[in-house]
């Protein structure tokens, strides 16, 4: 009946809005039933249970054998890690196998038979599940005593293909494959060429003294190709030329080429290419957002123009207004965008709505998230009318940083006398004395701000709202050294009382007074500029780190089946053809791995391996071991294929993004005015709005006769 059809329409010009405002694809089934499924699937509850599976798939690797929860890495003091009995996790992963083989079902459907063999991913999504779920099977088959589980590496890819923007991002990056790879290759022919010209240069003499080059660096060719390799990276530098510099000086000549053509040249042209290939990628990818936006706004005029037919000689169609309201009371949208249309559309005269009309009301889903700061208290006495006055201007401010850059002064004044000092020889007095001045200080500064702007003025801005946070614990933590050692004077060295020790205590404190004075940020505009433009980029990029989570794991997990009982006790050397990774050695490289050459481990948990990888993502400093012989000649390819990853190509393409959002926005914040009292938010969508361009409508209808289910009658 009309009624049913009227029903169905409004429906389906809910889910398009929908749609819309998430930037999601609207080729999905669009009758009655599947319109009610979709719905609950991309409710809040739904995605939020969905999330939470992924999760708890990912974090089970830190609860398998070999476990990583324990306070310390040094099995010289831990205690043993638990091991979870047979069947423990596994019943847990089958549960979130179970949700992933429901939300892929799901999904199947919702976009019909035909697009299901267009999709990759889902087809992707499907092999893993079944891949998954069979070695979960042969797992319980061998009592959970099997070396090896694939479907823990495959695990990262459910949360992959939860995120479209993180598809969208791995697609960029095929898309840029091919150009860095021929820089690679030219990385690769330079490197080949100086290590022959090594092995040539360095060549073993009679005289085995002066053979230290060749015995340590260059003994053949893997040997010499890793050398010049980690030297590319610089972490061997300049010990792998010192035996030939000791020789003769102009051996210096050779590696000072390889360093200038390699790490100068090839490595800084490697970035140039990558940016100038993926600097149109979130471009590309939000101006196809905007796409989707305006189709699944067209879409739900579409839809609701049906609701009453239209003459037969009519040029237009047309929506009511009404119809319009229904949909918007129904839709699940932001409360202020709501808001703003519904006001639209009742300052609007009209009863019907035109395509242009309807799609301009839209407009406020591309509008600024604008926070406006509330109204500061109006005084009726003159005095405290003064008083707001004075201690609300921005001098007032500036003041408080004064003595701030002052209370740094001094701090590091009493750090620099008492640096060689014995703690029983510190006085304390000076800088606890100094320490309660200046606090008192900053407890008046936030209660005349308090008094000037009112409380939930104060409170809407996040520089107060650290600024005060920051008073409150300098303040608590102020009268608990008092409490517990009494007040300043001179010799005041009391002894360890409680948890903390007074010099814990004052050193707690000066942390916080040095960390409080990042207050002075929001006053300089340019750093201000700099600091608000990273943090957008934070909360902008969760794709791309989203995917770096995706390869740390990955490695993370193939590290552990690789060199699961490869370190051995320190000073055991019975076992030698165990040594796969660490030798038992000491080497000078303390800083990086701590105690890890002394642990008696045969398992390497996760924690530990993800630790490795991302230090060496940018320290490169366990490539050392590659020309050290710590490191077997097989596992070497593990550690180089890692560095390419993560440090040549990852962080290359990282720092284009980077590159690319920071740039855009210093010049568009550098034109725009400064209003103290309006604060913007802004999202990857917004930042290129301006920059954008809007599609067609004969784009839009041509691509609506497209859809798979949606059948329209013009």
């Amino acid at each position: 009946g009309t009624g049913t059809d009227n029903d169905l329409y409004i429906n389906q010009a809910i889910v398009f809005i929908e749609d819309a405002i998430q930037y999601r694809s609207i080729n999905h089934r669009v009758d009655s039933r599947s319109l009610g499924l979709y719905r609950w699937y991309y409710s809040r509850a739904c995605q939020w249970i969905l999330s939470l599976t992924i999760t708890v798939i990912l974090a089970l690797a830190f609860i398998e054998k070999p476990s990583s929860l324990t306070i310390t890495s040094d099995v010289r003091y831990r205690l043993p890690a638990w091991d979870p009995p047979c069947g423990l996790t596994e019943s847990i992963e089958l549960l979130c196998l179970l949700v992933f083989v429901v939300d892929v079902s799901v999904k199947s459907y919702l976009i019909g038979w035909e697009e299901f063999w267009k999709n990759k991913w889902l087809m992707a999504y499907i092999l893993t599940l079944i891949v998954s779920l069979t070695d979960w099977i042969v797992s319980l088959s061998f009592f959970c005593m099997e070396t090896v589980r694939i479907r823990r590496i495959l695990r990262p890819f459910f949360l992959l293909q939860n995120s479209s923007m993180m598809k969208k991002t791995l697609k960029s990056i095929n898309s840029t494959l091919p150009e860095m790879a021929s820089v690679l290759l030219l990385l690769a022919v330079h490197l080949s060429l100086f290590t022959m010209f090594a092995m040539l240069l360095f060549a073993r003499t009679k005289d085995g003294q002066q053979d230290k080059e060749w015995m340590r660096y260059f003994r053949n060719l893997p040997d010499s190709l890793t050398s010049l390799l980690v030297l590319l990276t610089t972490a061997n530098n300049p010990d792998v030329m010192i035996p030939a510099y000791s020789k003769n000086r102009a051996y210096s000549i050779f590696f000072i080429l390889f360093t200038v053509l390699g790490n100068l040249f090839l490595m800084n042209l490697l970035t140039a290419i990558i940016y100038n290939q993926f600097r149109g990628y979130l471009l590309k990818s939000v101006q196809s957002s905007l796409f989707r936006r305006r189709l699944g706004i067209r879409a739900a005029f579409e839809v609701l123009s049906s609701l009453k037919e239209t003459p037969a000689n009519a040029q237009q169609s047309y929506v009511s207004a009404g119809a319009l309201q229904q949909v918007l009371q129904k839709a699940e949208m932001d409360s202020r965008c709501k808001q703003a249309i519904m006001r639209s559309l009742e300052m609007c005269s009209c009863d019907q709505l035109s395509a242009a009309q309807f799609q301009k009301l839209f407009e406020e889903l591309d509008k600024d998230a604008i926070k406006q700061h509330p109204p500061s208290p109006g005084y009726q006495s003159h005095f405290m009318q003064k008083m707001q006055f004075a201690f609300g201007h921005p001098y007032f401010g500036y003041l408080g940083n004064v003595v701030a850059l002052a209370n740094i002064i001094s701090i590091c004044v009493v750090l620099v006398i008492d640096a060689d000092k014995q703690p029983s020889e510190r006085d304390d007095f000076f800088l606890g004395a100094i320490n309660c001045f200046f606090i008192l200080y900053y407890l008046l500064e936030m209660l005349l701000k308090i008094l000037a702007m009112g409380l939930k003025r104060y409170l809407s801005y996040p520089s107060n709202r650290f600024d005060g946070l920051l008073t409150v614990i300098l303040l608590v933590l102020e009268i608990a050294t008092f409490a517990v050692y009494g007040f300043p004077h001179p010799g005041w060295r009391p002894e360890l009382m409680g948890l903390l020790s007074l010099w814990d205590m004052v050193r707690l404190v000066n942390m916080l007074i040095v960390f409080r004075f990042l207050r002075i940020i929001p006053n300089m505009k340019f750093m201000a500029l700099v600091v608000t433009t990273l943090l957008d980029l934070v909360k902008n990029l969760r794709a791309f780190a989203g995917i770096l989570v995706v390869v740390f794991y990955a490695f993370a997990i193939t590290g552990i089946m690789l060199f699961k009982g490869a370190v051995v006790p320190l000073g055991n050397t019975s076992n030698t053809s165990s040594r796969l990774i660490f030798c038992p050695l000491r080497v000078h490289l303390d800083l990086l791995l701590d105690e890890v050459v002394v642990l008696h481990s045969r398992e390497l948990p996760i924690l530990w391996l993800s630790l490795v990888t991302f230090r060496l993502m940018f320290f490169y400093c366990l490539l050392y071991l590659l020309s050290v012989n710590l490191i077997c000649r097989w596992a070497k390819i593990y550690f180089v294929a890692w560095w390419l990853i993560s440090s040549v190509i990852w962080v290359n393409l990282f720092v284009a993004l980077l590159l690319e959002n920071f740039i855009h926005k210093w010049d568009r914040r550098c034109h725009r005015a400064s209003l103290s009292d309006v604060e913007y938010q802004r999202t990857v969508e917004l930042m290129f709005r301006d920059v954008l361009e809007e599609p067609t409508e004969e784009e839009l209808m041509e691509k609506l006769h497209q859809h798979p289910h949606l059948h329209l009658c013009r």
